[in-house]
């Protein structure tokens, strides 16, 4: 691969690097931060990681620092439309330009990158390190892509770091207990950083809390340390160490929200006592304002299309708790694709009984799974179902069978939430 010598070059050189591709280690992007001064030393950083909740959580974050006049750099993984979305700051994407010029950047630094090209996601982890130093932001908050202990996002400097739930996926990379997973998500522990710690179930939090005891690390463990407790009005109210706050609004659908909600709370009431300024009002507007999309999303229209990115068994449980306060009583006409490393049977075997009707989608990725492989699995499962060649085939007959009232899901992937959302949003 020759090095790129404009941004538009630069981004045809990002582009071109394996998006699937996974190699679980630091070494070189420890080198690359290296060779750029270390970046990711130049600002305070929230590090998240866990299985599900951690985007959100960084969200609602993000939001309150923002309102609380801060310049924060935003990076999440995986993008839904375009990649630009990975690296935010101020809640605006990185622009072409910007991107295109933060690659030529590193890559004059790194130029091992061109000669021996690091993965997808460790050299856009690089790139949005050294751009957020480019920019000055005054605080970063980052969400690891899968694990923590070997994710390239580790090898950043934060002052604060959480763990929302930890449940199965990934399995393959990470292990087949939840001790094993969640040893791999503490993992982004650090010696003295303070860690939030989502409620977990027993043997999670276990292999967590003895990770934290050997590092010395302060553990923020919701249900002991700090609560959000639900209202019926759909308010939350929240209790930490120090905080106290009540009637708060919270702008992500779901009842699984308000947790989500009340980690942040945590994670920005730690950063307060680290030195990062958030006022108690600044964190009320970032959970009533925050905005995190491709989850619970409705497209409005008849049937409205919702577009959720639940990929993983404990995903799908939270999607349908939500279906059942959201939608009571509407009949679910669903649209499903799934990438072949996921563990479907309990994800399908949940969801499918659910619906009216099944429409299987292939995704555009190498890794998906053709309708073909489980459509006998699925027919078991659901009176009406059907495998189509394409997205298109798939939603366009969800929409034909959807009466009135009835509601379009498009779930199973966050490839697919993309695919779709380019479609019609």
């Amino acid at each position: 691969m020759s090095a790129p010598r404009t941004p538009q070059e630069a981004l045809a050189f990002f582009t071109k690097l394996n998006p699937s591709g996974i190699k679980l280690g630091l070494e070189r992007v420890r080198e690359a931060l290296e060779a750029l001064g270390h970046p990711e030393r130049r600002y305070p950083a929230l590090h998240v990681a866990g299985t599900n909740g951690k985007g959100s959580t960084c969200a609602f974050t993000a939001a309150a620092l923002q309102a609380a006049g801060h310049h924060v750099g935003l990076y999440t993984s995986p993008h839904l439309v375009r990649v630009n979305e990975r690296i935010r700051v101020d809640g605006a994407d990185i622009t072409d330009e910007d991107f295109g010029r933060a690659i030529l950047e590193v890559l004059e630094r790194y130029p091992s990158a061109v000669t021996d090209p690091m993965t997808y996601f460790e050299f856009g982890t690089v790139v949005a390190l050294w751009h957020f130093a480019r920019v000055g932001v005054d605080v970063a908050v980052l969400e690891t892509g899968l694990g923590g202990r070997l994710d390239a996002t580790t090898a950043a400097s934060p002052v604060v770091t959480a763990i929302t739930p930890v449940s199965f996926d990934h399995m393959e990379y990470l292990g087949h207990t939840l001790a094993a997973i969640a040893g791999e998500k503490a993992g982004i522990l650090k010696p003295g950083v303070p860690c939030v710690v989502s409620r977990q179930e027993p043997e999670a939090l276990e292999a967590i809390v003895r990770k934290a005891g050997s590092l010395g690390v302060p553990l923020w463990v919701e249900g002991r340390d700090f609560v959000g407790e639900p209202h019926p009005d759909g308010t939350l109210s929240y209790r930490g160490p120090s905080w106290s706050l009540e009637g708060l609004a919270v702008s992500l659908r779901g009842p699984h929200q308000r947790q989500n909600a009340a980690v942040a709370l945590a994670c920005l009431e730690a950063l307060h006592a680290h030195g990062v300024a958030v006022p108690l009002e600044a964190a009320r507007a970032g959970v009533a304002s925050a905005r995190w999309p491709g989850r619970l999303e409705e497209v409005a229209g008849q049937p409205p299309v919702l577009l959720d990115g639940a990929h993983n068994p404990a995903g799908v449980e939270v999607l349908l708790a939500s279906l059942r306060v959201l939608y009571p009583d509407r009949r679910i006409h669903l649209v499903f694709g799934v990438v072949g490393d996921k563990d479907r049977g309990p994800m399908i075997r949940a969801l499918f009984p659910r619906c009216t009707s099944v429409q299987l989608t292939p995704l555009d990725t190498p890794r998906s799974l053709a309708p073909a492989a489980y459509v006998d699995e699925a027919r078991a499962l659901c009176a009406d179902v059907a495998a189509w060649s394409d997205l298109d085939s798939a939603l366009a007959a969800a929409r034909r069978k959807a009466g009135q009232g009835d509601v379009v899901l498009c779930t199973g992937s966050l490839f697919l939430v993309g695919m779709v959302k380019a479609r019609l949003v």
